[in-house]
């Protein structure tokens, strides 16, 4: 069954009816509704390119949660061939938060890495929302050091509302895990191209992110807090997230003009949940047309590149 947001309502009824008229079609009666069906289709398509064409940052929030958005296994599965995922941090354990090995992409050996949320509650549970613990960062450095030996081009693909808090996470040096994986990222002489595919949250975003060219889909969101954990904080009052994400600037269009990221990558009318298979094959062209202006650049180029690239954030606001 499809899930709709709160301010899908007009699609939904819409779409409610089309779906009465079919099945008042199909049964016994052979009642011919093919011209209003037709005629319902058209309108919900006008309400949907309506819609999403002023979407507030509060629901461009709530699109880049929708829970039949495509996540890192979709990618993973529809644009790399030969993915072998590599497990364990060798230090502690393995994090299912954090997927990441080698493949093919487009015939070209690369090394990828990103945050896997889950699908349903058993596979939500098991990748711990894609929030991930200190030794999924770890396993990330780990593969970032294998690209960067075998110079594979790295891509990454983040969806996370943040690294997970817990007290064990901090026991083990989450805060460390994390500076070290963005210090890796920082340090590689092989080129990284990394996407906000869904949420980009803080600094478990970062961590794998420091990219020489970071893109974000059209209805993605990419913040140092949560919504909810602004409002928290400035208001005492997590309900005033819808304030919050008005004021924190985390869309993609926003971040673009701050000078935060390279592109946008466009989003099918209705959001990537609509079109999984679009939105893939629109993002594998885009991170190919990077790979390849990027391949001009040696190492030491694209190392100097990226790090000048992030110091330089925020120095002409």
């Amino acid at each position: 069954m499809y899930t709709y947001l709160d301010f899908e309502k007009p699609i939904s009824d819409l779409e409610a009816k089309i779906h009465e008229l079919k099945t008042l079609a199909t049964d016994d009666r052979g009642v011919d509704t093919a011209d209003e069906v037709q005629r319902l289709e058209t309108r919900v398509n006008e309400a949907m390119a309506d819609i999403y064409a002023k979407l507030t940052p509060w629901q461009k929030t709530q699109v880049a949660r929708h829970s039949s958005r495509p996540h890192f296994s979709d990618y993973a599965r529809s644009l790399f061939e030969e993915f072998t995922p590599l497990a364990g941090d060798r230090t502690y354990a393995e994090d299912a938060a954090i997927q990441a090995g080698l493949a093919r992409f487009r015939g070209q050996p690369v090394a990828i890495i990103g945050q896997e949320k889950g699908n349903d509650t058993k596979s939500r549970i098991e990748h711990n929302f894609g929030s991930a613990r200190p030794e999924g960062y770890r396993k990330a450095i780990r593969v970032m050091e294998l690209a960067d030996r075998f110079s594979l081009p790295l891509v990454t693909l983040i969806d996370t509302a943040g690294a997970y808090p817990g007290i064990g996470a901090e026991r083990r040096g989450q805060a460390e895990a994390i500076a070290r994986s963005t210090e890796t990222c920082l340090n590689l002489r092989v080129p990284i191209v990394s996407v906000v595919i869904g949420e980009g949250g803080s600094g478990g975003a970062i961590a794998i992110a420091t990219g020489n060219r970071v893109y974000m889909l059209e209805h993605s969101i990419y913040s140092v807090i949560s919504p909810e954990g602004a409002a928290s904080i400035l208001w005492r009052d997590s309900g005033r997230a819808k304030d919050a994400a008005t004021n924190m600037k985390i869309t993609a269009e926003d971040l673009k003009q701050l000078g935060i990221i390279d592109g946008i990558v466009r989003e099918p009318v209705g959001g990537a949940h609509r079109n999984p298979e679009a939105v893939i094959e629109t993002t594998g062209a885009t991170i190919a047309s990077a790979l390849k202006d990027l391949a001009k650049s040696d190492g030491d180029t694209l190392r100097r590149q990226r790090r000048e690239k992030f110091l330089e954030m925020g120095r002409k606001i």
